[in-house]
């Protein structure tokens, strides 16, 4: 696709494009929007370079695309709930998103897509990897996409978030956090390609198959849709963004700056459930 209102400049063949030529602290027009919806479709995940957005911008760039989401486990601050706060330090016992996942991905309607800015960074280290699930299933044998063809997967907050809360000292007050069932395979709603849709952070088990069988097709599958052919690596600059697809990608963040402070904020769309 030309683009006209935006410069998209493709980092790997498989999954990752720069964007240039727009300014996400102010309103944008309808023809950008427009063009970062097809770059996004296009690339899986969008990088910002110097897009210094306060909380409201972020808020405004955010509903865009949709409506936002607010996180199952962890409270925004006061007056906007649909911000989920990102930060580690020297006092850290955990980092945001240290294993491969797609964003809560254990909702009956997971996020579309998540939006994150970091406005403090380490001095090296900090990177996050994102591997792109359209280009892990195309990969995989005739066979193995039809073996896979209608299974589901169980996803489950109740693996992760009280564990969680337990190392960052935050009191459990008897939440219930999501469970679903999801497709292995799903279709994404816009592109229609399809893409793996099972990580090692929130699903459990494989449904349809004995517990032996299916625990050896999940790590199979988990191991196999994080190789490195199918990701693109961002090294994080002060006031980067980064936009990517929960449908169609997983990522993870490293953890490599211990005792520095990485800091910034995201927030997340909603999605609808897979299929």
């Amino acid at each position: 696709m030309a683009y006209e209102s935006i410069r998209v400049t493709p980092i790997t063949p498989r999954i990752g494009a720069s964007i240039d030529g727009v300014a996400l602290a102010m309103p944008l027009t309808n023809r950008q929007v427009d063009e970062l919806h097809q770059a996004l479709a296009e690339h899986q995940v969008l990088f910002f370079r110097n897009q210094p957005i306060d909380v409201d911008a972020h808020k405004r760039f955010g509903r865009y695309f949709g409506e936002l989401h607010i996180h199952p486990s962890i409270p925004g601050p006061q007056g906007h709930p649909e911000i989920l706060p990102i930060h580690t330090d020297a006092n850290s016992k955990r980092i945001n998103g240290e294993y491969w996942h797609s964003d809560v991905s254990c909702d009956e309607a997971p996020p579309a897509a998540s939006i994150l800015y970091m406005h403090t960074l380490p001095t090296c280290g900090g990177d996050t990897l994102f591997a792109s699930q359209y280009a892990a299933y195309e990969a995989l044998s005739e066979r193995m996409k039809t073996y896979l063809e209608g299974l589901t997967a169980a996803h489950s907050g109740v693996a992760v978030y009280p564990r969680n809360n337990a190392l960052m000292g935050i009191k459990e007050t008897g939440k219930t956090y999501p469970q679903a069932s999801h497709p292995v395979v799903r279709t994404h709603p816009v592109t229609k390609r399809k893409a793996l849709y099972v990580n090692s952070t929130f699903t459990t088990h494989i449904e349809d198959l004995p517990r032996e069988e299916g625990r050896a097709l999940l790590d199979f599958l988990c191991q196999f849709s994080t190789r490195e052919e199918f990701q693109v690596r961002f090294h994080w600059e002060p006031h980067s963004i980064a936009f990517w697809d929960n449908r169609c990608v997983q990522h993870l963040a490293m953890w490599d700056y211990y005792p520095q402070t990485r800091s910034g904020r995201r927030v997340t769309i909603k999605g609808d459930r897979p299929f």
